[in-house]
């Protein structure tokens, strides 16, 4: 990686915000193939207007489709992959109600503006920028929109990891952090479904004659939620929960889902175990559980280190202090870190409220964003 010019980009934060407003008003919730398909059409279109090739993937099992997009220059070979998703976790009409697109002060909220389309427009945008200055990146850049992330990328994850094996750096348009921090370590994130089943009976008259599922698996989330272990950095929730018929039956079936995150591959192997060990308490219930690792941890390794304290020095150019974290959440960054390929991840806008009803990114972090982005794209090699 060579030594960064003095020169710095002049961009148009409004001009900025303005095109994140028309990815944001796309409502996106993972579930819904064709909203999504709808925000995919939209970048396509932005995309194939300001050069790009274009190669777009039919969605699988009713998710929106892949796109990915590549600049005209550069050939086939190794280059940057710039990682974004399109989905977020809002369900549709969530702009006409709590989260209208509205500007406060220095906060701009929206359904998915801070996770993440605030930062997959910010690298759209140094794109174009370079574009539009008649300059080409010393190596060729690919982009590439995920349909499905918030619910770990089921039927990306194959072809996320193929894009990352033929290039040399991976940029992942997550949002910032902490006042502006970037991600160069993440958790590994493991995800289970337990149920039981027992045996069904009138809770009035024939009580002794059931075995109940929700009993066994209240005993179950007990254990589960013993694993937690934070000082280890290890985190187990149970989050979602289901079973019985009626308020007068002794359950037959109940279901949890539930969520592990774990420090390094080590916990990681671990805890599955420990999951994949648990027995029933009643011998009469059925315990089935099915799951594992969903995303392996993200470490920070020479090669992370490397690209970060080359990101830190064109920030400096810049005018600010570029520092980096590991966070607990997860990302497709992970898949690709755990490739051995030199991954940054949380280069998003800085803001707050990820997947909440105040979510919201600071208009004062586009500017700095964007020029970081154009920097980055421009003196990678």
């Amino acid at each position: 990686m060579p030594d960064t010019a003095t020169n710095t980009p002049k961009v148009d934060p409004d001009e900025i915000l303005e095109g994140i407003r028309t990815w944001v008003e796309i409502e996106t919730p993972s579930y819904d193939g064709e909203a999504v398909n709808k925000l995919v059409d939209k970048v396509e279109s932005d995309m194939r207007a300001i050069g790009a090739d274009i190669d777009r993937v039919p969605g699988q099992d009713g998710f929106g489709d892949i796109l990915t997009t590549r600049t005209p220059w550069g050939g086939d070979g190794p280059g940057i992959l710039v990682l974004s998703h399109v989905d977020t976790v809002h369900p549709i009409g969530m702009k006409d109600g709590i989260l209208r697109w509205r500007r406060e002060g220095d906060s701009v909220f929206g359904p998915g503006i801070y996770d993440m389309k605030a930062g997959a427009y910010l690298a759209y945008y140094a794109y174009r920028h370079l574009v539009r200055q008649g300059k080409q990146t010393p190596l060729p850049i690919t982009f590439m929109y995920i349909p499905e992330e918030e619910i770990g990328s089921p039927t990306s994850r194959a072809r996320i990891e193929e894009a990352a094996k033929a290039n040399k750096y991976v940029l992942v348009t997550e949002p910032a952090r902490e006042g502006g921090k970037i991600v160069t370590a993440r958790k590994g994130v493991a995800h289970f479904q337990v149920e039981t089943t027992g045996v069904s009976a009138h809770a009035g008259s024939r009580p002794e004659d059931g075995r109940s599922a929700i009993h066994e698996m209240a005993h179950q989330i007990v254990k589960i939620q013993a694993m937690n272990d934070f000082e280890r950095g290890v985190s187990a929730n149970v989050g979602l929960i289901e079973g019985g018929t009626g308020i007068n039956v002794v359950a037959s079936s109940c279901r949890v889902e539930v969520d592990i995150r774990v420090p390094d591959p080590e916990a990681g192997e671990e805890f599955v175990g420990k999951m994949m060990a648990l027995t029933p308490v009643d011998p009469d219930v059925t315990l089935k559980i099915t799951g594992g690792m969903n995303r392996p941890p993200f470490e920070k390794d020479e090669g992370i280190s490397m690209l970060f304290e080359h990101a830190k020095k064109v920030c400096a150019e810049i005018g600010f202090d570029l520092q980096d974290m590991k966070t607990g959440g997860g990302s497709d960054g992970n898949f690709t870190a755990a490739l051995g390929i030199p991954t940054l991840d949380g280069l998003g806008a800085d803001g707050v409220g990820a997947h909440a009803h105040h979510e919201q990114i600071y208009f004062s972090s586009l500017e700095p964003r964007a020029k970081m982005w154009i920097r980055l794209l421009e003196t990678l090699e």
